[in-house]
């Protein structure tokens, strides 16, 4: 069975990869834009592509006929996509709509990564057939992405997460942990908000999450997070506890002190009990997530 992964350079597509290669029922593909950055590079096939392109995105699909797509390619960054629309809807609808496109001939299952930030943040947590309202443009492509995929004529899987943490090889940006852990070791203070509240995530469960949709060929949407609610700065200050780190660095703010491109909803954070009883899906805990996160920083 073939399994192309999109966004493999990515912090999810790192850790999906080895998922998949090590399951010998799995052919794997990987496919993101430019170089291979992954430190392994042998079981499994690398494509350069540009998915923004229709004719790209046919090929790929012609060459190796996927039965399982896992579309984790995207622009992620909330102010960046506010900044530069034109980017943010290419990449993460135009795209999606061309790999749909190219999927239908080979009715493949497509499995799509979504958001928390498809929510405003009101009423939260969200289970998984709460209406969509998002706040920032980011999360206005993923719910028109979103459409996309349920109005398709493949298979499909929306997986939908919060605030995902963890380590990657030649990681392009930083996640609450790196960020807070980086910033303390150096000295420097930090201001984290207190009024907004997540389930965060560890991509390893994420990974998890997705193999365990792929394995099943579930259909339909499942939320995957961790599965306690915290605000950012709980997560600080549990980050500073577990590395030893001065708590008093750490200032305590509110959202409004912030002047962000993007506006963020409040609390959001997800009810998995779909996922945990049709999947079996069994998140970490945060603090345990720590531990995983420490132990592959060493």
């Amino acid at each position: 069975m073939k399994v192309l992964i999109t966004g493999s350079n990515g912090l999810l597509g790192q850790h999906l990869l080895p998922l998949f290669i090590q399951d010998e029922r799995y052919e794997v593909i990987a496919a993101c834009r430019g170089v291979n950055r992954l430190p392994v590079q042998n079981g499994y096939t690398y494509e350069s592509v540009n998915l923004r392109n229709a004719v790209s995105a046919q090929q790929l699909l012609e060459k190796h006929r996927p039965d399982i797509i896992i579309h984790a390619a995207a622009m992620t960054q909330v102010d960046e996509c506010e900044r530069n629309k034109d980017a943010c809807w290419d990449t993460n609808v135009t795209a999606t709509r061309y790999l749909i496109q190219a999927a239908e001939k080979y009715n493949a299952h497509f499995l799509f990564l979504s958001t928390d930030f498809i929510f405003d943040g009101l009423e939260g947590p969200y289970a998984e057939d709460a209406p969509a309202n998002p706040l920032s443009y980011y999360g206005s492509s993923k719910v028109a992405a979103e459409r996309l995929v349920k109005n398709s004529k493949v298979p499909w899987a929306i997986i939908r997460t919060v605030l995902v943490y963890g380590t990657a090889v030649d990681m392009q940006r930083s996640n609450i942990i790196t960020w807070v852990k980086n910033n303390l070791q150096q000295g420097k203070k930090i201001k984290v908000v207190d009024d907004q509240w997540r389930t965060p995530t560890l991509v390893q469960d994420l990974a998890e999450g997705c193999k365990l949709v792929a394995d099943k060929r579930s259909t339909g949407v499942y939320h995957i997070s961790g599965k306690e609610m915290l605000s950012p700065y709980e997560m600080a200050v549990q980050t500073a506890e577990f590395f030893k780190l001065d708590q008093r660095l750490i200032e305590k703010v509110n959202a409004k002190t912030f002047v962000q491109p993007a506006k963020r909803p409040a609390k959001t954070g997800f009810v998995i009990d779909k996922a945990v009883q049709e999947l079996g899906y069994q998140p970490h805990s945060f603090a345990e997530g720590l531990e995983i996160v420490a132990k592959e920083i060493k």
